[in-house]
């Protein structure tokens, strides 16, 4: 992995997690799901591994993702590709 892709990708996450903190009940129930509390979310942004969650939780809701995509200006797509990124085989497809 190159690293312009590893940044792209964690980009794409801070991106997202700023939008799940200014929408209270996505960000109430990403912290619900992952056991953060609000304080971490600054302390822990730069982290591969809690970024790679906040993918996760984004993707687990098509809504979210069309939500955030469309606030960013971000193809559908591109979540995942960044989780895949971030999150190594975890996310590769078993096909």
């Amino acid at each position: 992995m190159t690293d312009a892709r590893k940044d792209a990708a964690e980009a794409i996450a801070l991106h997202a997690l700023g939008w799940m903190a200014g929408n209270a009940p996505v960000l109430e129930a990403f912290l619900g799901a992952t056991g953060a509390a609000p304080e971490d979310l600054r302390a822990r942004a730069m982290e591969p591994g809690f970024l790679s969650s906040v993918l996760d939780f984004l993707l687990t809701d098509d809504a979210c993702v069309v939500a955030f995509c469309d606030a960013a200006g971000l193809r559908y797509e591109e979540p995942m590709q960044a989780a895949m990124v971030l999150g190594g085989a975890r996310h590769r497809h078993w096909t």
